[in-house]
């Protein structure tokens, strides 16, 4: 009986003690499970040029917007399209079945051109406009309204049915500085059209972005400068400032007098918005600030200090790191513009992982 007891005995201390040692030992496995903190990832102070930006709404369109009246009087017999591009030579709308011809010019038809009329700029692109479309034989391109040109407008007349007067007025021609897109017919047909009435809203066409851009901001942009536009679908191009115009007042949702606005167009790369509809919404990105030639590290490297104001923590080659006190300055693509003692291209600062 004794030696039972001292059996159990002995048996139950051998299980107390392996169980303080598990005990002990899993103790110390927890202690030195928690992992030492890694080192912060590290970026380069960088030296260059601090560019930020902002990005205001826009729209695709067509440069060149004009208003087209008649210069007869008649009944509509035919309209173009909207979208449709009329081209030297082609009617922009046509009057009891005589068209209005588009030919090129810069300078608008503000008389009747007949023969003897001279000096006059009007003259030489209706020469020209001639040539170009075949009925200009003996025609000299000048500034002379002679006999050859009134025999090459008399041919231009047969040839669209028109009255063979030998004379070209606002009834039967329009001069543009290139075709024509259709924006708007402001004219049905049936319509009974009277001379100095609008027919037509016709633009460029060249596609080209737009902004109403708040006179707030009117310092953001110049005559030339550059821009990125950001296309439906995410594309982005870039773009060129061709015309900046005067302040506007719009009207808000309930009719009240809003925000002043000027129109900024925006040339595009040839091509670059093929197949976008009008009016279709872009984003426009314009320089707000650059600071040239400065140090700058990621805004995420900034420490706020508890004395005020900002540092970086500088990691030396061998690994030490040292807190530096900064003066901050101009923002821009996530990076920020520092100063402070030690600091240059290349220096090694923590940043911080969210």
């Amino acid at each position: 009986m004794r030696r039972g007891v001292l059996a159990a005995v002995t048996l139950g201390a051998v299980l107390a003690g392996a169980g303080a040692v598990g005990a002990a030992t899993l103790g110390g496995a927890e202690r030195s499970a928690a992992p030492a903190r890694p080192p912060a990832p590290t970026a380069g102070v960088e030296r260059g040029d601090l560019v930020d930006t902002v990005s205001v709404s826009g729209r695709l369109t067509y440069s060149g917007e004009r208003k087209i009246a008649t210069g007869g009087s008649g009944t509509v017999t035919w309209v173009p399209r909207a979208g449709a591009t009329i081209r030297q030579g082609g009617a922009l709308i046509r009057l009891d079945r005589r068209p209005v011809v588009l030919l090129y010019g810069a300078v608008p038809l503000y008389r009747t051109l007949r023969q003897g009329v001279t000096d006059g700029p009007d003259v030489r692109q209706l020469e020209k406009a001639l040539k170009a479309l075949g009925f200009g034989r003996g025609v000299t391109v000048d500034r002379h309204f002679s006999w050859a040109t009134r025999q090459a407008v008399l041919r231009w007349q047969k040839h669209h049915g028109m009255a063979r007067t030998g004379e070209v007025d606002a009834a039967q021609a329009v001069f543009l500085p290139g075709p024509a897109r259709v924006a708007e017919a402001r004219a049905a047909v049936g319509d009974t059209a009277r001379a100095g009435g609008q027919a037509l809203t016709v633009t460029g066409t060249r596609q080209v972005a737009r902004v109403d851009l708040d006179v707030a901001r009117r310092h953001l942009v110049r005559g030339g400068g550059r821009v990125t536009v950001e296309l439906p679908g995410g594309k982005t191009v870039k773009g060129k400032i061709t015309a900046i115009g005067g302040a506007v007042k719009v009207e808000d949702a309930g009719g009240q007098e809003g925000k002043s606005t000027v129109e900024v167009e925006i040339s595009l790369p040839a091509g670059k918005a093929r197949g976008l509809p009008d009016q279709a919404p872009v984003a426009v990105t314009l320089v707000s600030e650059r600071r040239r030639d400065v140090l700058s590290v990621p805004v995420e490297a900034l420490l706020a200090l508890r004395d005020g104001g900002y540092g970086v923590t500088v990691v030396d080659p061998g690994g030490a790191r040292r807190t530096v006190s900064v003066r901050t300055g101009g923002y821009g693509g996530g990076r920020v513009e520092v100063a402070g003692p030690g600091l240059a291209a290349g220096t090694k600062v923590e940043v911080p992982a969210e």
